[in-house]
């Protein structure tokens, strides 16, 4: 069974922030293919279903961003899920809003979710996709920049990237990374390119 984690903040004030790219992602996820993420369970909300022909679990830490790796680390372990089965969505300062970046593994790169995450499972080297949320404007703190709302034309943009994320997701599980790495990380440097 594969784990798909969506990293977030619980509660409604952190809702549509740009912090919690990966509940938006998971919510697409559980409307398309009809998988209801209310168990509360590994401190997490979570849902099971089939995506791509596999057995999957959604889930939506509850932990509060910082100790995401105890919700993840807890479902890992009570399914006994090897880290290449854990697929982790997430919001990434070092890209463009709306672009993706599929990947197998590598570091934190200073998100304090995924630093829990790798600190807790003991290892880097899990699947995950990245959404860009575009880097902080120069004055303003980092924590105070992923937590701030969109504008309503960005969010209107972001829609869109969401079922993107949830479409990466798709195929890293039904076709490989490979696959999705070609199809999703390419794409926005195509399309700049294009212009």
């Amino acid at each position: 069974m594969y784990i798909i984690v969506g990293l977030g903040n619980p509660g409604k004030p952190y809702e549509h922030t740009r912090h919690n790219m990966g509940f938006e992602v998971i919510d697409r996820l559980a409307k398309r293919y009809d998988i209801q993420v209310t168990e509360r369970k590994h401190r997490a909300f979570c849902g099971k279903g089939m995506i791509g022909g596999q057995k999957v679990m959604l889930m939506k830490p509850q932990t509060f961003m910082n100790l995401s790796g105890e919700s993840v680390k807890s479902a890992v372990d009570f399914y006994q899920t090897l880290p290449e089965q854990v697929i982790v969505v997430y919001d990434d300062v070092s890209l463009e809003p709306g672009q993706l970046r599929v990947r197998t593994k590598g570091s934190a790169g200073g998100h304090n979710g995924m630093k829990n995450i790798i600190a807790l499972l003991g290892t880097q080297d899990f699947p995950r996709v990245k959404v860009g949320v575009g880097a902080k404007p120069e004055r303003m703190d980092l924590a105070d920049y992923v937590l701030s709302h969109f504008s309503k034309g960005e969010w209107e943009q972001m829609e869109e990237t969401f079922d993107e994320a949830a479409e990466a997701v798709c195929v890293l599980l039904a076709e490989g990374a490979a696959a999705a790495m070609n199809r999703f990380n390419a794409k926005k440097t195509r399309e700049t390119e294009a212009e």
